[in-house]
């Protein structure tokens, strides 16, 4: 008798251990069939036809400041109203206003016109005042000697990606699936002149810096590099572990889970002479703290060339890593749990 009693204790203590386990997995885990159904909303064909436009030479390769980069804002500001993703600023206003006294401060001592940052939001259904940024840089180098630099890959690729990720989190939206915590899509003016656009962005807020949960940016992820012309199906990693132990985890998980795709940390070696943690827009938010990644296929020979070009875009590779970023994306902001920063540098 002792022995049965014995033996039930032990088994409902095992249970509510397993129950326990289950529950506080399930609080940090998100609906994996909404986030696949949504995901795959996502297509290289769509991809395609955003980067052909955004690309184009009608753009004039996005300089900052300039007229092609306006039309390139323009066709940002068009899509979201077009796919009723509302503004944070309120109304038609996707623009926030990056002035060129602001631009014209670079180290490298160039006069640049008034910019602008386009920025579009998805609220929060629990926690709205928690905001995951996905960003990327819209400019690119203009025209040089009359050869126009129309910079897919740097990065319209980037560039699209969010336009599809945004349009994949309104279906869920629309759906009743909408993201616990809220979601900032941010395209940043002024990168190739010193990471400018992001600068100013945290520096002056919509949302404040201490709600921010994370920023994953995405500069460059179209193309092949040399290193993995055998097996394309990579992409670089930074800074995924430089702050949060937990955000690099997610990461990991969210990939085996999901894509497979060979997630590369070469870059993310702080004796790598690249210095790529430093060099795109993530780096303004990792200043304060902000748990980031950066997703970049790596250089090619088209790289800061006129023939970066959207007809050199590997598409399918898009797609796939396009896909992982919405993957981590929805997993962070559906997480019951605020990611811990772990290894803060202030």
């Amino acid at each position: 008798m002792k022995k049965l009693i014995y033996s039930v204790g032990i088994l409902l203590i095992t249970s509510c251990a397993t129950t326990d386990k289950k529950s506080s997995y399930s609080k940090n885990s998100s609906n994996t069939e909404d986030a696949t159904k949504y995901a795959t909303t996502i297509t290289a064909k769509d991809l395609g036809k955003h980067l052909f436009i955004y690309a184009s030479d009608e753009f004039e390769g996005r300089n900052t400041g300039e007229p092609g980069q306006k039309k390139a804002v323009n066709y940002l500001r068009d899509f979201y109203i077009n796919e009723g993703i509302a503004s944070p600023l309120g109304g038609k206003n996707y623009f926030q206003k990056v002035p060129s006294a602001f631009l014209s401060s670079n180290r490298r001592g160039l006069k640049l016109n008034d910019s602008e940052n386009v920025v579009a939001f998805i609220k929060g259904t629990e926690k709205p005042d928690e905001i995951v940024v996905i960003s990327a840089h819209l400019d690119h180098e203009g025209v040089k000697n009359g050869e126009i630099y129309n910079g897919a890959d740097d990065d319209g690729s980037g560039t699209v990606a969010i336009l599809e990720i945004a349009q994949a989190f309104k279906k869920a939206v629309d759906a009743g699936k909408g993201p616990k915590r809220s979601i900032l899509f941010l395209h940043v003016t002024g990168e190739e002149k010193g990471l400018l656009g992001s600068k100013y962005y945290t520096e002056n807020p919509i949302f404040p810096l201490a709600n921010t949960v994370t920023d994953l940016n995405i500069d460059m992820i179209g193309r092949i590099d040399d290193r993995h012309k055998e097996n394309p199906n990579y992409v670089y990693l930074i800074g995924s572990d430089k702050l949060s132990t937990e955000l690099h985890n997610l990461s990991e998980k969210v990939n085996k889970k999901y894509m497979n795709i060979n997630l590369d940390y070469k870059y993310n070696d702080e004796n790598d002479p690249n210095r790529f943690y430093y060099r795109s827009d993530h780096y303004n938010f990792a200043k304060h703290d902000i748990p980031i990644i950066f997703y970049f296929n790596g250089t090619h020979a088209d790289y800061h060339r006129p023939t970066d070009t959207p007809d050199k875009i590997n598409y399918e590779l898009l797609e796939n890593r396009t896909r992982l970023v919405f993957y981590t994306a929805w997993e962070v902001a559906n997480r019951e749990n605020r990611l811990v920063v772990d290894k803060p540098t202030k």
